[in-house]
């Protein structure tokens, strides 16, 4: 039997311990899409508990502890940090199978030195353990990073965002982690939500142009564009029930706009319509300026209407959503690369059928322009666990060129989560090391570990054309 999270956790033959003792495990972290606050690395701060930094926001926990019939009072509501963190605790202990019971112990080893389990009866322990190591001068959010390798940090950030931290963090000598904003526009696109339209007023604040039609719209964008590339902004992200593909002509976009303005319920074909027209001008966009687009899709949101009432968006009623016709994926970039508009792309789907047909259609679009220029990206959300990331490296494996894949990402709000990173790489060296011993692949250490230092770090680093690899 196998010791629990040892230092050879996850690597299950002595190819994959070389490749992740020799190769994995020292290269640095670029987390090119995250959740963060730049406010937070900026200022430093430092948490009050273990339950802040753990609990706060995390809507994976809440919902594992919803499945296991925990009162509200102790996931968002008014209980104590203490009671919070001793519920959730008493859940993780039980929590078999679920990838929260390996990145919680994970990151109780990386960063507070608990060899322990977390468990009801240690609860109380690794309450105060934590705490007293939080509360040092050494345990700001910007120790956490540094810490944990990480050389480069893409947020997430709306086309209306000031980015006043990323120019102060930009020139602060003393923070060696490049902290990089990217750009994401879901708001402005979203013309079926009640929010729509007070949105574009606040863009038409943020750009200086009034936005009045389609066309103002994409001018107003394009001047924030500007503004994001001028601090350094090299990638958009999109969070899209599917990517669809509903071709207009720009009168019929123009009158689409003009009658939702006005207050118009629209049609699922005239919304569909709009959304083409906006993705095809903003990643004619992308390609003009060099930046990558991220496709994040497959999900249903806030499915639970009187808890989103009480407590919004992003807290944990999400499910797969399996609709995403992989017909009109194709057609979209289809239309772009006829264009010669498609940018480097990212595809990410919540649904794990969704492999196959995102495997071949990044095979259709393939040049010399990048390596991989079209990825089928990381196992995202209810994927990234085990199994999730063992059918991604696998199907990328079989159906297109898993030596280009550009690795993993945190998609998280959380400091603590850089140990994600270790998670995947321990799979991913797991993974190779198996098929040398099933004699699928040589025992070519050499070009294995290439392999492994370039999926882990250097494919990150040359695809977003960030600084020289030093690795």
């Amino acid at each position: 039997m196998k010791a629990f999270l040892d230092k050879d956790f996850l690597l299950n033959t002595d190819t994959a311990k070389i490749l992740y003792h020799e190769a994995a495990a020292s290269c640095p972290i670029i987390d090119y899409h995250c959740h963060i606050s730049p406010k937070e690395i900026w200022e430093n701060i430092h948490y009050d508990s273990i339950t802040q930094v753990w609990l706060g926001g995390d809507h994976y926990k809440w919902r594992l502890m919803r499945c296991a019939g925990i009162d509200e009072k102790y996931i968002t509501g008014d209980a104590s940090a203490h009671d919070k963190f001793i519920t959730w605790a008493k859940v993780l202990g039980k929590a078999i199978g679920n990838p929260l019971y390996h990145w919680s112990h994970l990151e109780l080893r990386r960063y507070f030195g608990y060899e322990g389990i977390l468990n009801e009866s240690t609860a109380e322990e690794v309450w105060n353990l934590c705490n007293e190591q939080l509360h040092r001068p050494d345990f700001g959010v910007r120790d956490l990073v540094t810490r944990s390798n990480v050389e480069t940090i893409c947020t997430t950030d709306d086309p209306i965002d000031t980015l006043e931290y990323h120019e102060k963090l930009e020139k602060d000598p003393t923070f060696k982690t490049t902290v990089l904003p990217a750009w994401r526009p879901d708001k402005a696109m979203n013309l079926e939500k009640d929010t729509w339209k007070d949105y574009l007023s606040k863009l038409e604040k943020a750009s200086g142009i009034r936005i009045d039609s389609f066309a103002s719209l994409k001018q107003a964008l394009s001047n924030r564009m500007d503004y994001f590339a001028a601090h350094r902004c090299s990638l958009s992200d999109h969070g899209l029930d599917y990517v669809m593909y509903a071709p207009a002509t720009d009168e019929e976009v123009e009158r689409i706009f003009c009658e939702r303005y006005n207050g118009a319920v629209l049609s699922e074909g005239d919304i569909a319509k709009f959304k083409t027209a906006f993705m095809l001008y903003v990643a004619h966009q992308y390609k003009t300026r060099g930046w990558v687009m991220q496709l994040h899709y497959g999900c249903r949101r806030d499915n639970n209407p009187p808890m989103f009432d009480k407590l919004g968006p992003d807290t944990g009623y999400d499910c797969v959503n399996n609709t995403a016709p992989s017909t009109e994926t194709a057609a979209f970039l289809g239309a772009l690369e006829k264009d010669g508009a498609l940018p480097k792309t990212i595809l990410y789907s919540l649904d794990t059928n969704d492999n196959s047909a995102i495997d071949t259609i990044c095979g259709c679009f393939q040049s010399s322009e990048a390596v991989s220029k079209v990825q089928h990206g990381s196992a995202w959300w209810f994927n990234d666990h085990f199994d999730g990331m063992m059918q991604q490296l696998r199907s990328l494996g079989n159906l297109g060129y898993l030596a280009g894949f550009v690795g993993m990402l945190t998609d998280s709000r959380s400091f603590l989560s850089y140990p994600r990173h270790e998670y995947f790489r321990r799979i991913l060296c797991r993974l190779l090391g198996e098929w040398v011993a099933e004699g699928m692949y040589p025992e070519d250490l050499d070009t294995l570990k290439e392999i492994v230092r370039d999926i882990s770090y250097r494919n990150a680093k040359a695809y977003f054309n960030f600084a020289s690899d030093n690795v």
